[in-house]
């Protein structure tokens, strides 16, 4: 199920894919790893913004609302999803 935040999400991965390969090719310059390790932290940063963005709008779009009967659907795909926090 694609929802409006989908776009946004792609977008910072997009954003995310293109530091990443930047930070490959200081790495294959030989660029000094002070320089390249605050770059892979950012990568790293903005991947895990995009993740919890993502999981965020599942629990606001698919979880919340649910009715009494299922309960113990949402329940479990509660615990599912969240071990990717």
């Amino acid at each position: 199920m694609k929802h409006q935040s989908h776009s946004e999400i792609v977008s910072r991965l997009r954003k995310a894919e293109g530091h990443l390969r930047k930070v490959i090719a200081m790495i294959e310059e030989g660029r000094p790893c002070l320089d390249v390790a605050p770059q892979l932290h950012a990568v790293e940063h903005a991947i895990g913004n995009a993740k919890t963005e993502f999981i965020r709008d599942h629990i606001d779009h698919c979880l919340d609302g649910s009715s009494k009967s299922a309960v113990r659907t949402f329940v479990d795909e509660f615990k599912t999803i969240t071990k990717y926090l």
